[in-house]
Parts: structure tokens; C-alpha cells; sequence
């Protein structure tokens, strides 16, 4: 087992036993955790999400982790929902929810022609300018999406997937970084990526 110290940050609006076990099976010790004294200490965090980015950040308004997230200093990934609220807004729910700002940019309903929504199954992800947390991940592979809402590609993107549109698949900011994927449900690759992401 590694020492180093993970925290998958228990925002109440995930499934976080997925990822757990995802990082586990890499032959880390994991906590779940609100307490700041416990995410200020950590190594690495994981900010996992599902639902709507407004019941979202009212779990976190209502744990008192808005201000904890937002200040922690160390390297932190959100998966789906969680990247989703790295970024400045979202319009996903009744109306547009301010989030964390980490990201210079606003999450909206993905525009896709005559492709359905939700986007959901495995697509291909291009990492962009060879970034570190895509290393030994072969070109072209597959990564398992399920979401309706994106990012656009910008500055902050450091992987790149097309469905009609071109959209932010990975992103990182400082020490935030954010997959619009599952890597935990993604098999090798995911799971290299979270390897990837806890050794950096």
C-alpha cells in the first residue's frame, strides 16, 4: 500500500464507492471525508459528482466545503459533475448556478445535431499537448462518458473529445484539474489515468 494521503471529498452528490474502489485496486488507502482538517491534510483529493450542478453546489453551501474547495492547495480532480463545477457557471437545472470559478468558463447544454442526449458510452479522448496526466495512455482510446452538459475547448483544456461538436474532455487549472469522463468505469485506461493523476 502507498502512504500517500487520498481524500475523495464527500460532497452528498456522488457514488463514491466506484471511485474508491478505483483507486484502491492501485494499492492506495482512501477516506472519505467533510472534515477540513482531513481534505486540508490530504495528498490528493477527488471531487466525484452526479445529479444537477445546482443540487450540487447546494450540498457543498450546505457542508460548508464552497470556501474548503476552493482554497485547498494540493492537486485536485473532479470527475463528471465535479469537473463541471471546477468551472465558473453551469446551466444545467431550472436556472444558471454560479460554481467554484476554478475555470474561466461556463458548462451548457452540448449542442449535437442528430446525435442523442445524454452522451452516453465511450468515446475517444485527445489529450492535448502530451499532458502528463494522459502518460502511457494509448493514443485513441476509449473513455465511457455519460452526460448531457460540457465545457467548451479553451486555454484550460488538456483533452479534447468531438461529439458533432468538439467539447472539453479533461481540463486543468493551478492544481485543479477536471475529467468530463468516468475514468473508474473506464477500464485500463481510466485507470491508468487515475494513476496518472495520483503520481503527479
Amino acid at each position: 500500500m502507498s502512504d500517500a494521503n487520498i481524500v475523495i471529498i464527500d460532497t452528498g452528490c456522488a457514488n463514491v464507492s466506484s471511485v474508491r474502489f478505483a483507486i484502491e485496486r492501485l494499492g492506495y488507502d482512501v477516506t472519505i471525508s467533510r472534515d477540513p482538517a482531513v481534505v486540508l491534510a490530504a495528498d490528493k483529493l477527488f471531487l466525484p459528482g452526479v445529479g444537477t450542478a445546482t443540487e450540487a453546489m447546494k450540498n457543498l453551501e450546505e457542508r460548508d466545503l464552497i470556501s474548503l474547495v476552493r482554497d485547498v492547495k494540493q492537486p485536485l480532480l473532479g470527475i463528471c459533475l465535479g469537473m463541471q463545477l471546477l468551472g465558473k457557471s453551469s446551466q444545467e437545472g431550472k436556472a444558471a448556478v454560479n460554481c467554484l470559478g476554478h475555470v474561466d468558463a461556463d458548462t451548457t447544454l452540448m449542442e449535437t445535431g442528430n446525435l442523442p442526449l445524454p452522451h452516453m458510452g465511450w468515446n475517444t479522448v485527445t489529450p492535448v499537448n502530451n499532458h502528463p496526466l494522459f502518460k502511457d495512455i494509448p493514443e485513441n482510446s476509449y473513455f465511457y462518458f455519460v452526460h448531457s452538459y460540457a465545457m467548451p475547448v479553451g486555454d484550460y483544456t488538456i483533452g479534447q473529445c468531438d461529439y458533432d461538436k468538439p467539447f472539453s474532455a479533461a481540463i486543468q487549472n493551478g492544481n485543479y484539474y477536471g475529467v468530463q469522463f468516468h475514468p473508474e468505469r473506464s477500464s485500463k485506461v481510466g485507470a491508468q489515468l487515475i494513476k496518472n493523476f495520483l503520481e503527479l
